[in-house]
């Protein structure tokens, strides 16, 4: 693993070559078997990627690692929520949002974005036209192309280049303590990452654990009496305390187009904030941030188009900004 590593480390991630090349063959090339893949470079890739080695642009891949675990000692340290992330992404948001006087619609669907008479922008949402001095599209790939102006981009077929990946998440609540640690990863099993989530859910009997499952083409559309069959005898196996606990519940949550896929080739289809229609903006994890499908990479498109939005508008950028990009 150390030669991979070492490579990696001497890669440019401004080479637009590494976007062409898969990492799975780059890292057989460097000597990686396909157990040392499995055992580390896909059990970090799949978890960030949403992809295995073999399907990820070499290019995204790199950026994931040497950040993520060659940068500096401490990198690979892993953080996880103690708290729903609705409470992070949510509630704490929308209080700051309401603090700055930001009127903010949820479950209103986007029907049109034109380009007005006043040189202004106006947003169609049932019931109401929104106008507005610039707007920063942050939707999907797919929606954003069924939404934008003409003209705005050379090429928004493009954007219907970028594919999609999905993920599973699969909820399992037992009677009593099953799992002793916050979390743990599996090799040699379709189980990929399990957290413990009894006390973000509040839960106050028994252990909730739940499954991430990346990269789930496979299991993202079967029923859940064929997952239950599938996944409660791997976690026997790989938790004894299991083999004598009550399943007291057990659900299912898809996410069909959870991330981008990062297939070899993608970084050229990807756009950059900036359109070419004055003060129609970009934003998204699938959008031109070097960075893979992650909440980094949502974030600081969503900071790099709001202050392309304002310095256009002359406009000073607020301190949230800040408080943002840092976080990112």
């Amino acid at each position: 693993m150390g030669r991979a590593a070492l490579a990696l480390k001497g890669l440019d991630l401004d080479d637009p070559a590494l976007d062409e090349q898969d990492f799975g063959s780059w890292l057989a090339a460097h000597g990686q078997s396909p157990r040392a893949v499995e055992a580390l470079w896909d059990l970090v890739g799949v978890a960030t990627l949403n992809a295995v080695a073999g399907d990820s642009s070499l290019a995204l891949a790199a950026m994931v690692f040497k950040t993520g675990l060659l940068s500096d000692p401490g990198a690979a340290d892993i953080g996880w929520a103690r708290v729903p992330l609705g409470e992070l992404h949510d509630r704490l948001a929308r209080e700051a949002l309401d603090a700055a006087g930001v009127r903010t619609e949820t479950r209103a669907r986007v029907t049109s974005v034109r380009a007005g008479g006043d040189g202004g922008w106006t947003v169609g949402i049932p019931g109401e036209t929104l106008r507005a001095d610039a707007v920063v599209l942050a939707v999907p790939q797919r929606e954003a192309y069924d939404l934008l102006p003409a003209g705005a981009l050379d090429d928004p077929g493009r954007l219907l280049g970028i594919g999609t990946a999905p993920i599973l998440n699969i909820h399992v609540v037992y009677d009593r303590t099953v799992l002793t640690r916050p979390f743990f990863a599996a090799l040699g099993t379709p189980v990929q990452w399990v957290f413990d989530r009894t006390d973000a859910s509040g839960l106050r009997r028994g252990q909730y654990l739940a499954l991430s499952q990346s990269v789930a083409h496979d299991d993202i559309d079967a029923p859940v009496a064929d997952l239950r069959a599938r996944y409660l005898p791997e976690l026997e196996r790989l938790l004894p305390r299991t083999r004598g606990a009550e399943v007291l519940d057990f659900f299912v949550t898809r996410e069909r187009t959870a991330t981008f896929a990062p297939a070899p080739g993608v970084g050229r289809l990807r756009p950059g904030a900036r359109t070419k229609a004055p003060g129609l903006y970009l934003a998204g994890a699938w959008t031109a941030t070097g960075w893979p499908a992650t909440m980094e990479s949502a974030v600081r498109s969503g900071v790099g188009a709001a202050d392309a939005a304002l310095g256009a508008l002359g406009r000073p950028r607020p301190r949230h900004l800040f408080a943002l990009e840092e976080a990112a």
